[in-house]
């Protein structure tokens, strides 16, 4: 497998097939609240920033939408928080394609998960789901290492782990599918230190065993980064929150080919990514 990042347009493969299986538009840590800035987090300025990120993925009819965690920010009460959760929903709810949510450390930082889902459209807990030939999996990391799930400030955000559970579900789960498959995280499985699920090389050791999974997209630590470990590639997005104006948004499309090439288009402060796939030959 290879990656390669770009700052510009993506560019041209000769011979490639240019139209994809799937495209999927991708945003995560939106972390609105009506609140004041701080730092470099806008709160308010997320919800004009995610109006642009709903509009460029219906131009693009993609075929799904993903939001990889932190759709809101903390509020200082549940009532408060609620409010949040319900304006920003209504705005990516205009996505015209069925859309999937995982749940990050501050969308339960004042709610419990029951809250959040009754709240929203998330669909609870961990699931996976088949469209256009490919699997996917959907991962929550929103338990602490004791395997008490995160709910109303019962957790510090860097005690975070897949429990043994749901590492049991996803190992299941792959051994019964024979498509392709794509991870969609929060807190992140391919480093070590504050952001990184704090069993990652467990989970990593699942997916690699299974060779069907093509990559991992995550974000919770608002950065562009990239690595591949076990023939996977792992990609972390920007965030959505970090910045004031349109100017600093991050959000992308991802083009999935049928012979297993990624291609994620990034908007704004998004990057670009082409990761190839080796996987073809080895199912």
């Amino acid at each position: 497998m290879s990656a390669v990042a770009f700052n510009g347009g993506l560019p041209r493969v000769i011979g490639a097939v240019d139209r994809p299986a799937l495209r999927i538009g991708l945003v995560t840590d939106v972390h609105y609240a009506d609140r004041l800035p701080a730092g470099t987090r806008h709160y308010r300025d997320s919800m004009n920033k995610m109006k642009e990120c709903v509009r460029r993925f219906n131009e693009a009819d993609v075929d799904l939408a993903v939001e990889l965690g932190d759709l809101i920010d903390a509020a200082e009460t549940v009532e408060a928080e609620i409010a949040h959760l319900h304006e920003i929903e209504k705005v990516f709810r205009e996505v015209r394609a069925p859309r999937h949510y995982v749940l990050g450390n501050h969308c339960v930082s004042t709610l419990t998960k029951e809250q959040f889902y009754s709240n929203s459209d998330a669909r609870p807990g961990h699931y996976s789901f088949d469209h256009g030939g490919f699997h996917f999996v959907v991962l929550d990391a929103c338990y602490r290492q004791d395997g008490v799930p995160y709910g109303n400030r019962n957790f510090e955000w860097t005690d975070t782990s897949i429990p043994a559970h749901e590492l049991e579900w996803l190992r299941s789960d792959l051994e019964q599918t024979a498509l392709r498959t794509i991870v969609f995280g929060h807190q992140r499985l391919d480093i070590e230190g504050p952001h990184a699920v704090k069993n990652a090389p467990s989970v990593r050791n699942v997916l690699e065993k299974s060779e069907k999974v093509l990559a991992v997209f995550q974000g919770h630590n608002h950065v562009n980064d990239h690595r591949e470990i076990g023939r996977i590639h792992y990609c972390s997005l920007a965030a959505v929150i970090e910045g004031a104006g349109a100017e600093n948004n991050a959000y992308g499309v991802l083009e999935v080919h049928r012979d297993g090439t990624l291609k994620l288009e990034g908007f704004r402060k998004q990057s670009h990514y082409r990761l190839n796939s080796d996987l073809e030959k080895r199912l």
